[in-house]
């Protein structure tokens, strides 16, 4: 097991942990979570013996061998998959010692020498070694002709790809993997996930991709106010057990406010009358040892919104016959040649459509997000935006765009020239950069802040059209909570490409898909997308490969202009129906929903100022001859109030009616 007893850890000035005590069970697979900076990563350096701490220690068996993921990738002329199997630091010190048997005189006990190493690359499932690394880098998005290819030929993204393959390839009875999501897609999520369920030791993760959490995990440790605490279940169930703690703690602190109150009162009231002194002073003794009791705190929530767009066409864009991929121009010659990526692409873009983008790896989903973005011009086909089209587009490379010698408010005024600089300020503290920061360089911000940076960029200029690429990369989980609502809020269209289904789940009402050179519509959720994964491109079990060259037919649900008939539908057809059932509800439900919300604001908003006026009302001086126009002020707004709040409440009541009977 793993214990941590009484460590404290220090860094510079700042304490990170304090006399910290917990235990986790050989076997465990445990979430980290805690805000940024909260020391996560600390935790796991000292894990790895890079950090030691100031004060107590962290017990587990000394035997025990540990995997992690290298932060850093050498520019390698080594291929691929040679470099994933280099994980294996044991199997290769063995083929070393072959290697080195092999090359001197033959003797005796060279020979028995090479038969004990014989025997060890066995147990070390040498002559299985090739095929498991192909799998593992199959399953993370490589192709099998990438794997040949030199590691430094690949981009950062995709050597933390390769640096995740070695640390899986590495025996371990200890794994720990900081953020391993950040730099995959969907599809390699959900065979990664699938891969650490089957993982036979001891996990602990540090993500931010709630889902994925509660896919795999089943403790969850939280770092929060310099303490750990463990909590059994996966991330949901440490969200419910953390909000009744703190109901019950605010329920403690409230009780114990009131006590202290009344042995205030009687001591302030008594102390000096000798008949009382004595309880006076016996109530004091009890107010000095009564433990201080904190509230327990919540993380400071972030909220944000899209602002309204200001107009929206309708089709907002039309695609027809359009080969969506890339023009490449041979240096040496001038000759022009194109890679057609995404053929034969029909699509219009209507306004309130909320659509997910799924396909694996490589299918053409950001070559198909920057066509309609304009980025790439279509190599076939005609793309016509409609007029007063106004588009966001947040992709990855927006955030290396950002000037890093710049401040926030220097990126803001470049698109708002003419806006006064208090109301920037006032914009960008709404975003979590308040007082120096907001003038400050974002050089030294981190990915999380220079993505909420961009955010607020795409959000200042009130899109009619967000086109979405991979947001949520470096967002902790609470800058992600507050991006999902908003979306949910969002007013205009969106299209949207993410690894993280929860945000998917609760922003998309459709879903198309990307696959074999075509777009198409996919007739399901993302229980039916994973489904789909397994059976035609990640193999129906993560422990058998396709067979070399052996092309797998891609068949996802598609929408059937006629249901079959009752007693013919199977199980998987009914699955499917089910899904197109749960896709239309929500599709129903969603503008209902959307519409009480905004109705429920502006109730809350006419109560508030019927209530002054009514106050105002209530003050008899009102009624005085010499505020006659204003008391006939105030009875106009009461009465047009009174009115208003009738009507709304009035089409609250409507639309309560009307999402009862969808569910009926």
């Amino acid at each position: 097991m793993i214990r941590f007893i009484q460590v404290s850890l220090m860094r510079g000035v700042k304490p990170l942990l304090e006399q910290v005590d917990v235990t986790l069970n050989p076997g465990d697979k445990i979430g980290l979570i805690g805000a940024n900076g909260a020391g996560k990563s600390s935790l796991f350096a000292m894990m790895r013996g890079e950090l030691h701490p100031d004060q107590g220690e962290i017990d587990f068996p000394a035997k025990w061998r540990v995997a992690y993921v290298a932060q850093e990738t050498p520019p390698l002329e080594r291929c691929a998959l040679d470099y994933a199997i280099d994980g294996d630091v044991n199997l290769r010190k063995l083929e070393a010692e072959l290697a080195r048997l092999e090359s001197e005189p033959e003797s005796a006990d060279n020979g028995i020498a090479m038969g004990e190493i014989y025997s060890a690359l066995a147990d070390a499932d040498a002559y299985t070694v090739q095929s498991r690394g192909e799998q593992l880098l199959l399953g993370l998005g490589f192709t099998l002709d990438q794997m040949q290819l030199p590691v430094a030929s690949f981009s950062g993204g995709w050597r933390m790809r390769l640096n995740l393959a070695q640390a899986l390839m590495c025996p371990s009875d200890l794994l720990l993997l900081d953020e391993p999501t950040n730099h995959l897609d969907l599809d390699a999520i959900i065979w990664l996930e699938d891969w650490l369920k089957r993982y036979a030791g001891t996990l602990i993760i540090i993500s931010h991709d709630r889902d994925f959490l509660d896919e795999v995990v089943n403790v969850v440790v939280h770092i929060d106010e310099r303490k750990l605490k463990r909590y059994s279940g996966n991330y949901s169930s440490f969200e419910r057990q953390r909000a009744a703690q703190m109901i019950l703690a605010a329920g403690a602190l409230e009780k114990q406010q009131r006590k202290r109150a009344h042995l205030e009162s009687f001591v302030n009231r008594f102390k000096a009358q000798a008949s009382k002194a004595r309880q006076a002073q016996s109530r004091m003794k009890a107010l000095a040892k009564m433990e201080e009791l904190a509230p327990l705190r919540a993380a400071a929530e972030f909220s944000f919104e899209f602002r309204e767009p200001l107009s929206a066409p309708n089709p907002l864009l039309v695609m027809e016959d359009v080969d969506a991929g890339y023009r490449i121009e041979n240096e040496a010659t001038g000759d022009i040649t194109t890679k057609s990526i995404v053929h034969g692409i029909n699509f219009s873009l209507q306004i309130g459509q909320r659509i997910g983008l799924l396909g694996v790896n490589g299918a053409g989903k950001s070559t198909l997000i920057k066509t309609i973005a304009g980025e790439l011009a279509p190599l076939t086909g005609d793309a016509t935006m409609g007029k007063g089209l106004n588009i966001g587009y947040f992709a990855q490379h927006q955030v290396e765009m950002l000037r890093h010698d710049e401040s926030p408010l220097w990126h803001l005024a470049k698109i708002a020239p003419t806006v006064r600089e208090q109301e920037l300020r006032n914009f960008l503290g709404g975003f979590n950069f308040p007082g120096t920061m907001v003038t400050s360089s974002i050089a030294p911000f981190s990915g999380g802040e220079k993505a909420r940076l961009a955010l607020a960029l795409i959000v200042w200029q009130r899109p009619n059209l967000l086109l979405l690429d991979e947001p949520t990369n470096h967002l902790d989980l609470e800058t992600r909570e507050a991006l999902t609502e908003a979306l949910a809020q969002f007013e205009g269209t969106l299209v949207v490409v993410s690894h993280d289904r929860h945000l998917l789940r609760a922003t998309t009402d459709q879903f198309i898909i990307v696959a074999d050179g075509k777009l198409q519509p996919f007739d399901g959720d993302l229980d039916d997308y994973k489904d789909w994964l397994f059976q035609t491109k990640l193999g129906k079990g993560t422990d058998v490969l396709p067979a070399a060259g052996k092309a797998n037919k891609t068949e996802f649900p598609v929408a059937s202009p006629v249901a079959p008939p009752a007693s013919t539908v199977n199980s998987k057809d009914q699955k499917r129906q089910d899904a197109e059932q749960r896709q239309k509800l929500s599709a129903l439900r969603k503008p209902i929903e959307n519409k009480i919300k905004r109705l429920e604001e502006s109730i809350a908003k006419r109560n508030a100022q019927k209530a002054e006026v009514d106050a105002a009302l209530g003050d008899s001086a009102i009624y005085d001859a010499a505020n006659k126009a204003k008391l006939k002020t105030l009875l106009t707004d009461q009465a047009f109030y009174t009115k208003d709040l009738a009507q709304l409440e009035g089409e609250w009541l409507e639309l309560q009616e009307q999402l009862e009977a969808l569910a009926a």
